[in-house]
């Protein structure tokens, strides 16, 4: 089936959602936050787009991107590139990270623009990650506050005001106010993984193609990959009946 084309923007500015290849995490610890937001950065240089907001969840992203010079595509090969074959190299793992194609949709007038703003960084608060959108620490909320980071959120700020403080008040309060808008809406019910979709997430995540193979691991090597399976929403049963691993060893883990 031939893809849809993407929606062109009239701004050049898109909402940007990416999420980890069978809803895998892309981000294990607070360096593998910190390291995309360096190749973010790098590549914004490189492709001289404008980061106009982020916020990066546990297996998924959302961006807010001003397209120059190269394309989403461009942009996005330049990222994924630089991105997994580190997070590859150091977590000793082969293959796709990302899924396969990133999701986007035009941004064009303003008001259209802070109401992904908002939904952007309010999306740990729907995770149940925080109380307040300002409490998470890997989303462009405090770039707006206090002109540090990545982020350039000056256009952001002069939709509020033209007086700087003015604006950075009005922004607070209006990311405070509750986002109903979908934008790119992530599922975040749980989905049962049928034992088909579980085998690809098996041999995607630990590198292995038959029972055996996982059965010859070292125990460090084995639990680490039962832990991996789990945090990709595998069940103990079926992580169980799928490596012939013992329930109760896949439960201790």
């Amino acid at each position: 089936m031939a893809r849809i084309a993407r929606k062109k923007s009239k701004s050049g500015t898109y909402h940007i959602m990416l999420r980890g290849i069978n809803k895998q995490r892309i981000f294990e610890e607070e360096e593998d936050y910190e390291k995309y937001l360096q190749v973010l950065e790098l590549c914004q240089g490189k492709s001289e787009f404008k980061l106009m907001a982020y916020c990066l969840m546990g297996n998924h992203l959302h961006l807010l991107i001003k397209e120059d010079k190269e394309s989403l595509e461009q942009i996005f090969k330049r990222i994924g590139v630089r991105y997994v074959y580190w997070y590859n190299n150091k977590y000793n793992r082969t293959g796709h990270l990302f899924q396969d194609r990133f999701k986007s949709e035009p941004v064009d007038d303003d008001s259209y623009f802070l109401t992904v703003l908002r939904y952007i960084h309010q999306n740990p608060v729907k995770a149940n990650l925080c109380e307040q959108a300002q409490q998470y620490k890997w989303s462009s909320y405090r770039d707006y506050l206090y002109d540090t980071g990545i982020t350039y959120t000056e256009f952001g700020l002069s939709l509020f005001h033209e007086n700087s403080d003015k604006a950075k008040a009005l922004f607070a309060s209006y990311m405070q106010e509750k986002e109903t808008a979908n934008c790119l809406h992530f599922e975040w019910e749980s989905k049962r993984i049928t034992d088909k979709e579980a085998q690809d997430i098996l041999k995607e995540v630990c590198g292995v193609h038959s029972v055996t193979e996982f059965q010859a691991m070292d125990k460090i090597k084995r639990d680490r990959n039962i832990a991996l399976l789990k945090r990709n929403g595998l069940s103990i049963r079926q992580i169980s009946r799928l490596t012939g691993i013992s329930f109760a060893i896949v439960r201790k883990v």
